[in-house]
């Protein structure tokens, strides 16, 4: 059975569409069903109340389906929050479901086959909004227990990431496990380059909620092995373990690059775009031995290099003479 208040949006410029799409929801069961007529009255309508279920027209005036996806994701990441997003299309083809699944969207219905398929998609939205919901709760108490462990000085309070002593230890562990099995650690620091005028300009408030969406953002972005740390009030750094040295490259971690330098952070003052920069340094058993210390410091030595670039800096230890 439906979920009668699951909460749906519906996004579409033409009223008649709407009207058929409200009518076939309401035969179905769901109550909680709300229209809005443009993009930029859906954001809106969010804003004030967040959707489990958003169901959008691909193409619209002024900001079309995929370009809303993104500013709903930017309000998810926010809020804590996941909005399931349906797009409605006539468009076919395997370029076009890259194109939706690259920009956030979880399913699309095609305009030709919609009185078919509006419902039983609807349905299945409604199953895993439950399931995702309880995901997101379950994540928000787990980071909250994983910062209760601060009297262990590992873990960083605001973002629930470890701190730098953390990364020291697991940096000495990865460099232990190169030299006994072989393969490849790769460092990198993360650099936010004006966070520190954008926090002596909006306070310390927005700070903290600027550093916890650049975190959320980060996790999504390294691969579940990756250990990921907030080193210090700008910094973020990561250790990736790779099985060949040649893997440390700007190419690998181009995604964490444009990542953070691409899109924009929704805040309680608008939408914020950060300059990152991202240094990497590379080593196999070649390098060894060597310190957590060193690789940090050569880390934070090629930092400037990216900031003055706006490229990922890498260098691969031992250094050529």
């Amino acid at each position: 059975m439906p979920n009668p208040h699951l909460s749906i949006l519906v996004v579409d410029d033409a009223k008649f569409s709407s009207a058929i799409i409200g009518r076939a929801l309401s035969q179905a069961g769901y109550q909680d069903v709300r229209f809005a007529s443009s993009a930029a009255e859906a954001i809106t309508l969010l804003e004030q109340r967040p959707a489990s279920v958003l169901l959008a027209d691909w193409l619209m005036p002024e900001m079309n389906g995929l370009e809303l996806t993104v500013r709903v994701r930017q309000q998810d990441e926010m809020a804590h929050h996941y909005t399931y997003v349906i797009l409605l299309t006539g468009k076919e083809g395997e370029n076009v479901l890259a194109e939706a699944f690259d920009s956030g969207v979880d399913d699309f219905i095609n305009k030709a086959s919609m009185h078919e398929q509006l419902v039983p998609r609807v349905y299945a939205a409604d199953r895993l909004c439950n399931t995702l919901q309880r995901l997101l709760q379950e994540n928000r108490l787990l980071t909250e227990n994983i910062a209760s462990l601060e009297q262990r000085n590992l873990v960083d309070p605001l973002t629930g990431l470890g701190n730098s002593r953390y990364l020291q230890q697991k940096l000495l562990d990865s460099l232990r496990q190169v030299e006994s099995r072989g393969g490849a650690l790769c460092y990198l620091l993360i650099g936010l380059q004006d966070i520190e005028a954008l926090h002596l300009q909006y306070g310390e408030s927005f700070y903290n909620e600027l550093l916890g969406s650049v975190a959320r953002r980060l996790q999504q972005l390294v691969r579940p092995l990756d250990i990921l740390v907030r080193q210090d009030e700008m910094h973020f750094g990561m250790i990736a373990m790779l099985s060949d040295l040649h893997e440390c490259s700007p190419s690998s971690f181009k995604r964490l690059h444009e990542g953070i330098n691409l899109k924009a952070f929704k805040t309680s003052e608008g939408f914020i775009s950060l300059k990152a920069g991202i240094s990497l340094v590379g080593l196999d058993t070649k390098a060894l031995p060597c310190t957590p210390q060193s690789l940090m410091l050569h880390a934070a030595n090629l930092l400037p290099e990216s900031y003055s670039s706006g490229l990922v800096s890498a260098l691969r230890l031992p250094i050529p003479h």
